[in-house]
This record gives structure tokens, C-alpha cells and sequence, in this order.
């Protein structure tokens, strides 16, 4: 947004039009209320009032909820003024600006209904908003009272500047009104004994990480993760591991999560977990989902996790056994994303994982189709052997354990939803596998089991039919790659049209005929 930085960071869920318009109803005809009663709030009995305060005792996450919504409304309607304002929409102008004026006023006393002992730098900035809010109402008031171009454009800047002040003292007060709620949520967890509240506080502060980025950093700065890590470590608090952790994983995709996680000895805590074979099943994916997490390749901050390197084998072994004993799919999408993602982290990795008969236990897992399930399991899998098969001892591991055959499947991947991600997914593993065969092919018994199998055939498809491959230039990159190595091994495999147009000129130009080949030719 080119007036505030902080909505633009807010996470919604996407839902139906008309459901999202039934749940702003509400927020808008409250904000219309307000506007007559001049934000003076009803008097109510004591008895109803004690009733109020009890209930909104157990409804933080809920009051949180309405509070992240009635900012998402307003830092939309900031934008609309803006844009409104650039094409001298001086009536819409208007009429937005007593709407977000009174969105404001509601936001304020609705958050000070439920919240205690609030900072006296909180309550300035209410006052400075909504004094803001005013002016700008009276401003943007004279100018649909005047017709004078001139008047109107001298006026202009000055809505600008306020509009701009407006948005920027909104974004430090939604600061921090959630710095505030963040810490008052850390101090029940560090200060409480009670289970109750304090599963009550972790699952407040986890719906908070749903938010976005930039709450997870101001909750990573506020001392979260050393406040989860301590739950962590206390066995009165078991029962409470798995969503602990769950929220962990959250807090540790911005940089500042992963920086408190390793002052506090978190991959240490981590590994004794998931060594620690009186935890559940759900504890232990979960910590497995802390481990994909913080060693994400997507991520660009991971370089200071020196300790990890420490504690590898274990936490390898650990993510072995848990893929090997999964009982559903969720756990092993879990154990075997953090090995994918460790074995880009440091190449003895792969070498830990062939001594543990990983590669089996792996190729094992696919023919159960209850625990590899989805498109995302297989990528997964595939992430694993295309990183394990740049060592040589790998070839005779897959032949073994008919991974050949795995590998040619999936170059069939298809999505059954349409649904985009998994789409993606489903791209990645066509690419990856083409990958692991291209990359298995320099030895010539993997290459002949491929031949046999009639991967050369479906290599060629996808090459010629952007639709086999979803139109997807990584997957014609894999696919070209692996056909040359097996046409290498096999060169009696392939037509001389294929070979004239598929191995024989330079990749480049091969990829190009491809990407430009219709599909009326295939």
C-alpha cells in the first residue's frame, strides 16, 4: 500500500464473496451505530457488566480476531481513498473518510472492551488517530462543499499529507496494540502452572503466527520462542508439546525466530525429542515440522545454524525411524519433508541416510499408498533420491528396491484436483524424477532397467506434449537431460527424428524446438 506498511502485510483467509460480506456485515453496521451515537458506549447493569468481562476473559483469540479484521477494513479503505483522491472523486472521498473515522472509533473502544492495562503510549496514539481522523473528516467535508478547481487542488495536497498521517499513526498503534496482546499472552505462558491456561495463551499466540510475517517477528522479538522452548523442557507441560511446537515452526520462518532458536539451544531440544522414544507420534512429526522449518532451502538465513551439524545424525536417525513408523500420511509428509530439506542443507547428509537404509525404507513407503498419499508426499521422496544419487553406492540401493520402476511412475504425475499447488507439486516431481533417472543412468545397469521399463518413450512425450509436463520448461529441461543420458546408453531406443531433433543438437535448441512445438504435431 503506498500509504501504510503494516496491512499490506496482513494475512486473510480467502472464503466465499458472500460469506466474507455476511461477516463484514456486522463491522459495518457497527460502524454505522457509532456514527450516531458519537462513540459514547451504552450503560449497562453490573451484573450484565461482571458477565461481560468474564466472557471476554475466554475469547482473546476470538477478540484478537475481530481486531485484525476491523484493521484489515480499515487499511482497505485507506487504499480506496487514495485511489479516489487521484481521480478528484471528492463525494467517494468523502464518505469513505467518516466511514473509516468511524471504523476507527469502533476498532478502539471494541479493543479497549477486552484489554488490560494498556500502555499510556497506546492510549496517545488512540488519541492522536482519532483527532487525525477528525481533521481529515472536516478536511475532505469543505471540499465537497466548494466547486473551485482551484481551491479544491490547493486542498488536495493537504488531504494527501493527512491521509498519509492517518495511515502511519493506524500502523503504529496496530504495532502496538500487538506487541501488547503478544507479550500479555508470553507472560501467562512463562508465569502460569495451569495446563488449561496455558494451552489457552499457545493457542492464542499460534493464531497470531497465522497472521503473517510480521507478527511472527514481533512475537520472536517479544522472547516467544524461548518461552516455547521452555514449555518444551518441562514434562508437566507433555500434553502440550505437539501445539507448542506447531506454533514454533510458525515463529521460525522470519530470520528473528531463527536467531532466538539458537541462542536457546533449540535444535538440542529439538533432537532430544525426537530421540526420546516416550513422546507421541504427534509430538515427534511435530518437532519434525520445527526441523523442515528452520532448514527450509527456500530460506536465507539458515547459515548460522552450527549447531545442527552437531546434533545431524541424530535428528537424521530420528526422521529415518519416524518415516519408517508413520501410521498416516500427514506424520510422513512431515518427517520426510525435513529430510528433503536436510539433505540440501549438508551433503553428508546423504551419506548418513545411505547407511541407515533410508533409500529402502523410502522406496518401501511408496508402495502404501495410505502413507504416501498425495502429490507432496512423492515430492518429498523424489527431493530425497534425486540428492541421494549423485553417490555412487545409490545405483545398486535403487535396483534393489525396484526404484526404477518408482521413478518411472512418476514421471506419469498428474494432479486430480487442478487445485494450483498441487499442480506445482506435481510439476516437481516429473522434474525431479527425470533428474534421479538422468543422473542414476551413468551406471549402466540402472540405464538398461530404464530402457526395459520404456522410460525412454515417455521421456519423449513429455518433451513433445507441453500438456504432459503442464507446460513446464524445468520439467522439458529434466526430461531432455535424461533422454540424452539414456539415449547414450541405448542409442537403439530412440527413432532417428527423435534423435535428430531431441539428443543431437545443443540442449538449447532442443529445448526451444520444444517450447514452440504445437500440440496439433505431437
Amino acid at each position: 500500500l503506498p500509504c501504510l506498511s503494516l496491512p499490506s502485510r496482513m494475512h486473510l483467509i480467502q472464503v466465499d464473496s458472500v460469506q466474507r460480506w455476511m461477516e463484514d456485515l456486522k463491522l459495518m453496521t457497527d460502524c454505522e451505530c457509532m456514527c450516531i451515537l458519537q462513540s459514547k458506549p451504552i450503560s449497562i447493569e453490573k451484573d450484565e457488566q461482571n458477565e461481560l468481562i468474564l466472557s471476554s476473559q475466554y475469547s482473546t483469540c476470538d477478540n484478537l480476531q475481530l481486531l485484525l479484521k476491523r484493521a484489515w477494513i480499515i487499511s482497505t479503505e485507506l487504499t480506496r481513498i487514495a485511489q479516489k483522491l487521484e481521480k478528484n472523486r471528492w463525494q467517494r472521498v468523502h464518505s469513505m473518510t467518516v466511514r473509516v473515522n468511524c471504523h476507527v472509533r469502533s476498532m478502539i473502544n471494541e479493543y479497549n472492551t477486552f484489554t488490560r492495562n494498556s500502555s499510556e503510549e497506546m492510549h496517545q496514539f488512540e488519541k492522536l488517530l482519532i483527532d487525525k481522523c477528525s481533521e481529515f473528516t472536516a478536511f475532505t467535508e469543505r471540499c465537497i462543499q466548494t466547486e473551485d478547481e482551484q481551491i479544491l487542488k490547493s486542498m488536495k495536497s493537504c488531504i494527501n499529507e493527512t491521509l498519509t498521517t492517518v495511515a502511519q499513526y493506524f500502523g503504529q498503534l496496530i504495532e502496538l496494540v500487538l506487541t501488547h496482546e503478544a507479550q500479555n499472552l508470553l507472560r501467562q505462558i512463562e508465569l502460569s502452572d495451569s495446563v488449561y491456561i496455558t494451552e489457552s495463551a499457545i493457542s492464542s499466540l499460534f493464531s497470531l503466527t497465522q497472521e503473517g510475517a510480521h507478527l511472527c517477528r514481533i512475537i520472536a522479538k517479544e522472547g516467544g520462542v524461548v518461552a516455547l522452548f521452555k514449555i518444551c523442557r518441562q514434562d508437566c507441560f507433555r500434553c502440550l508439546y505437539p501445539q507448542t511446537l506447531r506454533t514454533l515452526a510458525s515463529i521460525c520462518c522470519v530470520e528473528e525466530g531463527m536467531h532466538q532458536l539458537e541462542k536457546v539451544d533449540g535444535i538440542l531440544c529439538l533432537a532430544d525429542i525426537l530421540t526420546d522414544n516416550t513422546h507421541s507420534e504427534a509430538t515427534h512429526a511435530e518437532a519434525a515440522a520445527v526441523i523442515a522449518q528452520i532448514t527450509s532451502p527456500h530460506l536465507t538465513f539458515t547459515q548460522h545454524l552450527s549447531s545442527f551439524l552437531e546434533n545431524m545424525e541424530e535428528i537424521v536417525t530420528a526422521l529415518v525411524k519416524l518415516c519408517q513408523e508413520a501410521s498416516s500420511g500427514e506424520v510422513f509428509l512431515l518427517a520426510s519433508a525435513a529430510l528433503a530439506n536436510i539433505t540440501f542443507f549438508d551433503t553428508m547428509a546423504c551419506e548418513i541416510l545411505l547407511q541407515l537404509n533410508a533409500m529402502k525404507i523410502l522406496l518401501a513407503a511408496c508402495s502404501d499408498k495410505h502413507i504416501v498419499d498425495t502429490p507432496y508426499s512423492r515430492d518429498q521422496v523424489v527431493t530425497i533420491l534425486a540428492n541421494m544419487s549423485v553417490l555412487d553406492q545409490c545405483a545398486s540401493e535403487i535396483i534393489q528396491g525396484n526404484g526404477v520402476q518408482l521413478l518411472m511412475e512418476m514421471l506419469f504425475e498428474r494432479s486430480s484436483s487442478g487445485n494450483s499447488a498441487e499442480v506445482a507439486a506435481c510439476e516437481r516431481v516429473q522434474q525431479k524424477s527425470a533428474v534421479t533417472l538422468a543422473r542414476l543412468s551413468r551406471d549402466p545397469e540402472v540405464a538398461d532397467a530404464a530402457v526395459k521399463l520404456s522410460c525412454i518413450p515417455r521421456l519423449i512425450k513429455l518433451c513433445r506434449s507441453p500438456t504432459e509436463r503442464n507446460n513446464s520448461d524445468s520439467v522439458l529441461v529434466a526430461c531432455l537431460v535424461a533422454l540424452r543420458r539414456l539415449a547414450v546408453m541405448s542409442p537403439d531406443g530412440l527413432e532417428d527424428s527423435d534423435f535428430q531433433q531431441l539428443v543431437k543438437p545443443r540442449l538449447v535448441d532442443s529445448f526451444l524446438l520444444c517450447t514452440n512445438m504445437e500440440e496439433s504435431f505431437v
